[in-house]
C-alpha cells in the first residue's frame, strides 16, 4: 500500500457510482447520510429489459459489533446507475458488481495495514461512514498531479472508521490503470488509501509509514 509515494494497484476498475448530487434542495432527502449514496431501490427499472438479481451480498467489513456492512444487489446498482445518467446494461452487472466489491474490499484491507499501529488498542475497527467526493481532489492527488505529472484521480472516497470510540477519516483516491491495448480500455484501477491528517498522531502516523 502507498501512503505518500505511487499508488499501489488492483487489476480492476469500476464505473464511478459516487458523484454528488445536482441541483435542487440542499438536503438530498432520498439519499442514505451514511454513505452520500440512493437510498436502496429494488424495484425494476422502467428502461429494464431483463430482470436482474435483488440479493445482497455481506462484506468482511463491520459495520457495528454484531454485523457488517452490505453490497448492494445487481437491481439496486443499476437503478442506481441510471439514477445517475450512466446507461448500465444488465448483461454487465454481475461483473460490475464484483468489481465494486473486490475494490470496496482491497481498500478495508489496506486500513487495516494501517490500523496494525493500533491493534493493542482497538482489535476491531468499524466503518461507520462513507462517502463520495469525485471533484474534491485532496492536496496530495493535486501535488501529484501539479509536480510529479500524475493524471488526478477518477474518483475519491472518504471513509470514517471507530477506532475504539474515536473517529479516524481515511482518504482513498482511484486512479485509472494502464490501458489494454487491444481494448484501449484501463484494465486496472490504482488505490491511494491513507489517514487524513486530521490531528497529530494522523500526522505521526502518515510520516512514519512515508515510505509504506
Amino acid at each position: 500500500m502507498s501512503t505518500d509515494t505511487k499508488p499501489t494497484t488492483t487489476t480492476t476498475t469500476t464505473p464511478d457510482a459516487s458523484n454528488a448530487l445536482g441541483g435542487g434542495c440542499p438536503i438530498a432527502h432520498d439519499v442514505n447520510p451514511l454513505n452520500n449514496m440512493y437510498k436502496p431501490n429494488q424495484n425494476p427499472h422502467p428502461d429494464q429489459v431483463k430482470p436482474l438479481s435483488t440479493d445482497r451480498i455481506t462484506s468482511t467489513i463491520p459495520r457495528t459489533e454484531k454485523d457488517n456492512w452490505q453490497y448492494p444487489s445487481p437491481q439496486m446498482f443499476f437503478n442506481a446507475m441510471k439514477k445517475k445518467q450512466y446507461e448500465p446494461k444488465e448483461d454487465d452487472m454481475n461483473v460490475v458488481i464484483s468489481i465494486h466489491n473486490t475494490v470496496n474490499e482491497r481498500c478495508w484491507e489496506h486500513i487495516l495495514d494501517w490500523e496494525k499501529e493500533y491493534k493493542e488498542e482497538c482489535d476491531n475497527p468499524k466503518l461507520i461512514k462513507f462517502s463520495g467526493k469525485a471533484q474534491d481532489f485532496s492536496p496530495k492527488a493535486r501535488f501529484l498531479n501539479l509536480c510529479l505529472g500524475y493524471k488526478l484521480p477518477f474518483d475519491r472516497h472518504d471513509w470514517i472508521i471507530d477506532r475504539n470510540g474515536k473517529k479516524v477519516r481515511y482518504i482513498i483516491d482511484f486512479y485509472e490503470g494502464k490501458l489494454d491495448k487491444d481494448s484501449g480500455k484501463s484494465i486496472g484501477i490504482y488505490l491511494d488509501v491513507r489517514p487524513a491528517i486530521d490531528d497529530y498522531s494522523s500526522l505521526v502516523d502518515r510520516l512514519k509509514n512515508i515510505w509504506k
